[in-house]
């Protein structure tokens, strides 16, 4: 999971608009070198999010309710398989663990150096609206975006 916390307290619309603006924005501005953290604080939070996506593929032209899948399981006879509806869930749940976990993970650029980089420390406090991503960094996929309006450290 990535957090993008804006320098300034009220600065997540400008993120996020930035974010829809400017091709790549997510991919330029994720980490490429190690960075040592002293105080890292985010605040535990779970966010669920879930919608039926046929409308939406059908208004797309996806003609879901045409699609003949029968070939993919056992029908009986002549019946016919197909999509009735299609479902969307999602669920982050940050706590100690996850947070132990984000904080250990580390994002090492490519490139070459003949001397060790100097190692720069910084302190990450959430104590204000951020966005966060969780992405697969394999294939550059975007799982989940999401933002957080009102995070408390305890």
């Amino acid at each position: 999971m990535y957090i993008f916390l804006p320098n300034v307290r009220y600065g997540l619309p400008a993120l996020i608009r930035k974010l829809g603006s400017e091709s790549g924005f997510l991919d330029l501005h994720l980490p490429n070198e190690r960075v040592k953290v002293d105080d890292f604080r985010i605040p535990k939070f779970k966010v669920s999010y879930e919608f039926e996506a046929s409308k939406n593929l059908n208004e797309l032209e996806l003609l879901l309710k045409e699609a003949d899948l029968t070939e993919m399981g056992d029908c009986p006879g002549e019946e016919k398989l197909g999509i009735s509806a299609i479902l969307h869930k999602a669920i982050i749940d940050v706590n100690e663990e996850g947070t132990k976990a984000a904080a250990v993970s580390a994002l090492v650029g490519d490139g070459c150096c003949l001397m060790a980089p100097k190692i720069q420390r910084i302190d990450f406090v959430a104590d204000h609206p951020f966005l966060f991503v969780i992405r697969e960094d394999i294939t550059g996929t975007y799982l989940f975006v999401g933002q957080l309006l009102n995070p408390r450290c305890d």
